[in-house]
């Protein structure tokens, strides 16, 4: 069975991930014009239009990002996306995450990676997530829902200068 990367009906009880097109872009931004939210990220620059419209291009490029909205407000929340699905070793990787300061701390995020767990566990074994080696709050956030740090190394985003991460791996067995 092939991995579904944008599959239309991601919901749970506090949002839902809507596949990411073009004419997203301007209310995207909104939320990820922020330079704070950048702080602890490879990309501290990704607040400013011209850099968010090369990371903007890539995830439509990806063919596996969302927009995700709240249910209550409808309103943007932040973004992810799945990536690099690799059917010989069952696995892919879940990332370019950001969510809105507005958010934090109110259970989005975990909200979120659980509802993109949930679909990637049907067609995997393993999900995997890169996260900036200075990136603390997000470092944190996935040791809470249970993933492990396997590995670090230099990973080159989309249009950008290569910078280093750490690889977090869930797996669908541990998780059971």
């Amino acid at each position: 069975m092939e991995f579904l990367l944008q599959p239309e009906n991601l919901k749970n009880e506090m949002i839902h991930l809507v596949p990411l097109k073009k004419s997203d872009f301007e209310e995207l931004y909104a939320v990820a014009n922020d330079k704070l939210l950048w702080e602890q990220h490879p990309n501290k620059l990704r607040y400013q239009r011209d850099v968010f419209q090369n990371f903007f291009e890539g995830a439509i490029l990806s063919g596996g990002a969302f927009i995700i909205r709240d249910n209550t407000s409808n309103e943007v929340v932040g973004s992810s996306r799945y990536y690099d699905y690799n059917p010989k070793d069952k696995s892919i990787l879940i990332g370019y995450t950001f969510i809105g300061r507005k958010f934090w701390g109110k259970d989005y995020n975990k909200s979120l990676k659980k509802l993109m767990l949930d679909h990637a566990f049907q067609y995997v074994d393993k999900v995997y997530f890169h996260i900036g080696a200075f990136n603390i709050r997000s470092q944190k956030a996935i040791e809470k829902i249970g993933a492990i740090k396997i590995d670090e190394f230099e990973v080159e985003y989309y249009g950008e200068d290569s910078k280093l991460n750490f690889v977090y791996l869930i797996e669908k067995d541990v998780r059971d």
